[in-house]
């Protein structure tokens, strides 16, 4: 999820880099929404992790 974030995030670039605002701009929010999705996937499974009692590694 994070690898398609950093897709979107540099075809954000590219698309604002060629005057394409607003395909930049749907671009950089997609990625920004998958990142935060990343985060808090990420966060969940170290708090799973945690209460199993398998320690955060």
């Amino acid at each position: 999820m994070l690898n398609w974030a950093l897709v979107f995030f540099v075809f954000a670039l590219i698309a604002g880099l060629f005057g394409f605002g607003g395909i930049a701009g749907a671009a950089a929010g997609i990625a920004q929404i998958l990142f935060f999705i990343f985060l808090a996937l990420l966060v969940l499974s170290f708090v799973a992790k945690a209460v199993r009692g398998k320690g955060v590694s």
